[in-house]
């Protein structure tokens, strides 16, 4: 059974750092592509950055350029998103999704997707 799970959210100040932690467990993920995405209230969940498990090769949606990184732990099966720079905009339930595809955009590109984390930026 694939399971991921999605830790490390909070309440950081505006300017301040996070990160987020994405276990994965249940099969073997090395030919698979891990991603992050959020989703603020009212709004449609967002792409940010996926990394092709086997390569490391990554990709960031503008959103999260710059100031978010993507990066994964091999030894430890687990996907990280650092958060730099945090600001209220950023606000959101922030979601690790894992798909057999070379890589997607759209929620309806992963197949497993972990549980969210809240993340909260105070001004």
């Amino acid at each position: 059974q694939v399971q991921l799970v999605d830790s490390g959210g909070g309440l950081v100040q505006a300017g301040g750092s996070l990160r987020l932690s994405c276990a994965a467990s249940g099969r073997t993920f090395s030919s698979y592509t891990m991603a992050w995405f959020r989703q603020a209230p009212g709004k449609a969940r967002e792409f940010l950055a996926a990394i092709r498990w086997s390569s490391g090769g990554t990709v960031y949606a503008d959103s999260g350029k710059g100031r978010f990184t993507i990066s994964r732990d091999n030894a430890k099966n687990t996907v990280y998103l650092q958060m730099n720079s945090l600001q209220p905009e950023d606000t959101a339930v922030y979601y690790c999704a894992a798909t057999s595809r070379e890589l997607g955009y759209s929620r309806y590109d992963y197949e497993y997707w972990g549980q969210g984390t809240q993340v909260t930026v105070s001004s």
